[in-house]
């Protein structure tokens, strides 16, 4: 690293690893905690433990915490003593677009997502084989690599003239039309924060039938209906939805996806989060002040104590399964700094 920045915009607990060595330079770090990526059914044993410690070193070891929902920013207080800095998702609303080949305006069911049991996928492929005898079904979206999945919606495609797979969709045009055209857009992600897809499917007016989750409640408000994830209460949910379609008003929808989730108000809390900590440097030297702005907690007097040593706790058990702790490879790391009179360390050539 040539010039050590004044602050590290760091995206992801999977990059907690590189923390100590930014703290260690007197770096100050804003992490973007994203969902809960040790709790995915796509991730297997050894990706969920690295994610989670990577949780681990991002509540031990960043200047400060954004998340991109409410409910995120609870569970961090709640499991790990730390509070975030609230910057959601945005979406961009478009004008009024063509509606895609063959579909009807608010005459057919959309789903967009990747093919990960956590997106309710396995459910709603259930569902589509009783909503495809009376609706037109449109299914957005893939594994990425071929799969179960993958095959289960080429076989109902296959079988039912009224579904339509078109697998992973890269022109945006076209997905903002499905949107902006449906009848009803099923949204079945369960894990994680502020959903970019459900943004944009708001953004786009899409009436949103949605897993009932807490996540989705945020971002949606009272201008979604949301279901249980089985079969059943998607047939239902849906059904109920597409027979309001045609008087339905996306006027409040798009309101809500404006006023919570413009990208204008995503760039100000983000240049916001940089900016307060820019601002907190040593004002004989103009270089960050180690003691006023990396410290582990800026809001030490909010946290919970009892979190806080579940964490340590964790963190405790972490380190004797790898033989090591994070305080002793960062004091090699510092004899190294001091011998190259702060040339850069080895981990921020990354």
């Amino acid at each position: 690293m040539k010039y050590r920045p004044d602050v590290a915009l760091v995206m992801n607990v999977a990059n907690g690893f590189w923390l100590p060595l930014l703290k260690l330079r007197g770096i100050p770090t804003v992490v973007n905690v994203d969902g809960i990526e040790w709790e995915r059914a796509k991730w297997g044993r050894v990706a969920k433990r690295a994610f989670r410690l990577g949780a681990l070193l991002t509540a031990k070891f960043a200047t400060e915490l954004i998340a991109d929902a409410h409910a995120i920013a609870e569970r961090w207080r709640r499991e790990f003593g730390r509070t975030a800095r609230f910057v959601p998702y945005g979406g961009d609303v478009p004008a009024e677009l063509p509606i895609e080949e063959g579909l009807t305006h608010r005459g057919y069911i959309l789903m967009v997502a990747r093919f990960v049991p956590e997106n309710t996928v396995a459910e709603f492929f259930r569902a589509s084989e009783a909503l495809a005898t009376r609706h037109p079904v449109v299914i957005v979206g893939s594994s990425g690599y071929g799969g179960e999945f993958d095959e289960q919606a080429g076989a109902l495609a296959k079988a039912h003239s009224n579904v339509r797979w078109l697998g992973h969709l890269s022109d945006d045009r076209r997905l903002h039309s499905l949107w902006q055209h449906a009848g009803a857009y099923f949204h079945g992600h369960s894990v994680g924060g502020t959903n970019p897809a459900l943004v944009q499917a708001m953004a786009c007016g899409a009436p949103t039938v949605a897993r009932d989750t807490v996540y989705n409640r945020e971002v949606l408000g009272d201008t979604g209906f949301f279901v249980e994830p089985t079969a059943e209460a998607i047939i239902e949910g849906l059904d109920e939805a597409m027979a309001r379609a045609s008087s339905i008003d996306t006027t409040a929808i798009v309101a809500r996806a404006e006023e919570h989730y413009s990208w204008t108000g995503v760039c100000d809390g983000y240049e916001k989060a940089l900016l307060d900590h820019i601002g907190e440097k040593d004002s004989r030297t103009g270089t960050p002040a180690p003691n006023d702005i990396l410290t582990a907690n800026p809001h030490e007097d909010l946290e919970s104590e009892t979190s806080t040593s579940s964490s340590n706790g964790e963190m405790e058990e972490f380190e004797a399964e790898f033989g090591t702790t994070v305080e002793s490879n960062l004091a090699v790391s510092d004899e190294d700094s001091q011998e190259e009179n702060v040339a850069p360390a080895r981990g921020d050539r990354r």
